[in-house]
């Protein structure tokens, strides 16, 4: 993608890094659509978006979870800015526990919301951007790339998401449809905060001896990845070495942590 895109449809952008997004777009000229469950969070990111939001940023809500739902969304917002040029799934949740303490509830919502909700968006979407064009960006996360302690839904969910655009990108081979794949590491948001109220020491171990990065910075560096054409994007030299060394990295990572 070498242009900024006309449409950009962010789900989960009422904060964090699909905010970010929205400001950055925004900022750029684009019409953005933002679609999150919360109607009160929608118009708190309206808030601050400021100026930037008068006239091209859209509104929905919609659980990325419900299939109707959310194509009501999205066929809402290309009805009102034009066909989607930028489709990017930044809804995530996340909600550390052991699984034998984990709830049950909470399981399925990460796996529903992380893995099915990008499903979800990226169907809905498919016929008509594989003829027309445009690129759709899952957000992973650097989760994706190893086991962590307390995590083992999320990680799951993460590293589903890269086998899903892997698969994807053989479907669209003959299509006009770029798949693009992120990978940020902990990131300063909202979500960060209450989630490290949960982390259990044995995964701060291995995570906190790496500083968050501002939601900011990881959607400018998404973005420029976007420009160049890169269909993979990794922050820094330790999720680049995990992604593409990982069956040697992961074994020393793992005894490393895993000393008394």
């Amino acid at each position: 993608m070498k242009k900024a895109p006309d449409h950009v449809i962010i789900t989960g952008g009422s904060s964090g890094i699909g905010l970010a997004l929205a400001r950055l777009y925004l900022d750029q000229g684009a019409k953005v659509s933002l679609i999150a469950r919360s109607s009160q969070r929608l118009e708190a990111a309206r808030q601050a978006l400021g100026g930037l939001a008068a006239e091209k940023l859209g509104l929905y809500a919609a659980d990325v979870t419900d299939f109707a739902a959310l194509s009501e969304a999205i066929h809402a917002a290309e009805a009102a800015s034009g066909p989607c040029d930028l489709l990017i799934t930044s809804a995530g949740v996340v909600q550390p526990a052991r699984l034998v303490d984990a709830d049950m509830a909470d399981i399925r919502r990460q796996i529903d919301t992380n893995l099915i909700g990008t499903i979800h968006a990226a169907k809905i979407l498919w016929a008509d951007m594989a003829m027309r064009g445009g690129t759709m960006l899952f957000i992973s996360s650097g989760a994706a790339f190893i086991g962590l302690y307390g995590y083992a839904p999320y990680c799951a969910s993460k590293t589903a998401l890269v086998a899903l655009a892997e698969s994807l990108r053989m479907e669209a081979r003959d299509t006009k449809l770029k798949l693009a794949l992120c990978f940020p590491p902990d990131t300063d948001t909202p979500q960060l905060a209450e989630e490290l109220k949960h982390r259990a020491p044995e995964a701060e171990r291995v995570m906190g001896t790496v500083r968050p990065w501002a939601a900011e910075a990881v959607a400018r560096h998404m973005d420029r990845a976007l420009q160049k054409g890169r269909l993979d994007i990794h922050f820094g030299p330790t999720l680049f070495l995990l992604a593409r060394f990982g069956s040697l990295v992961r074994p020393l990572l793992y005894w490393w942590y895993g000393r008394p």
